[in-house]
């Protein structure tokens, strides 16, 4: 069997940025305790390191104790969750990722204005949430062609401000793009685009594997939006892919009769995970 490695994959800058700022906090306070508001990324074996060194993660605010050391992950947070965190008089250590700062500065500047906000995304992904919480009486989040025809049925403006999560498929994203227009919207855009750079050069670095070898393996985690993402890229150009969340999940595939096999991996993956995936393989074929 021969293996071929996407490029560029694994951690993009914004994750690597995350995990700086916990560990460097963690260095900073060892003895007090890390509280962490949500998953720091969306990675299992991040988070278990994380925990192992003493980070705590919780889902809700009002849980962590007052005045406590509060950390905010990559996706990003609503203003709501900022100002419960402010009034329990946490000290905030933020690590939202910029790409997805921009969204919610974009977010918060189209809501000044008097056209209603799509923001194309997964609904309930993190992300969403904490960038749908800048201005929820005005966003409405667009996942499928259904509810592009639901907000049409809404809305009666016609002018209408378009934002993304930044991790989204760009094929997605063009598709709900088209069904807005095609449903008489007149849609306007950012500057630049939402999607970042690395889930652009990711998705795309796959797809131009997939082309070429005969079954693609994506190591990532079942909640990283990025890592499913590639999955479907790899699929829409007519190869076989699969999500797998570390190496042992070899024993899950079959790959018999398989010469060519691509490697990938999500923007939270760490490197040393694909390594071993990579020796595994080496090993067993």
């Amino acid at each position: 069997m021969q293996l071929s490695v996407a490029e560029p994959h694994g951690m993009c800058s914004g994750v690597a940025r995350a995990l700086e700022i916990a560990h460097r906090t963690l260095d900073a306070y060892p003895a007090d305790t890390l509280w962490c508001f949500h998953e720091l990324v969306h990675n299992e074996h991040v988070v278990a390191e994380l925990q192992r060194r003493g980070a705590i993660f919780v889902d809700d605010i009002e849980v962590i104790p007052q005045g406590a050391r509060v950390l905010f992950s990559a996706h990003g947070v609503s203003p709501a969750v900022r100002k419960a965190a402010e009034a329990r008089q946490l000290e905030i250590v933020d690590a939202t990722c910029p790409f997805v700062a921009k969204v919610h500065a974009e977010a918060r500047r189209f809501a000044t204005e008097s056209a209603p906000i799509a923001l194309i995304g997964h609904k309930g992904h993190d992300e969403v949430v904490g960038i749908l919480g800048e201005a929820p009486e005005r966003i409405h989040v667009i996942e499928t062609l259904e509810d592009v025809v639901t907000l049409r049925q809404t809305l009666s403006e016609k002018t209408l401000m378009v934002l993304s999560q930044t991790t989204v498929s760009e094929a997605m994203y063009e598709a709900r793009v088209a069904e807005l227009k095609q449903a008489g919207f007149d849609v306007c855009f950012p500057n630049a685009l939402d999607i970042c750079y690395a889930t652009r050069e990711r998705q795309q670095a796959v797809r131009e594997l997939a082309a070429r070898v005969e079954c693609v393996l994506v190591l990532g985690s079942r909640n990283s939006s990025n890592s499913k993402r590639l999955v479907e890229v790899a699929e829409s150009v007519g190869c076989r892919a699969h999500l797998i969340t570390a190496p042992d999940d070899l024993e899950q595939i079959d790959l018999t009769g398989v010469q060519q096999l691509g490697l990938t991996s999500g923007a939270s993956t760490p490197e040393a995970l694909l390594n071993e995936l990579r020796q595994r393989l080496e090993v067993a074929h």
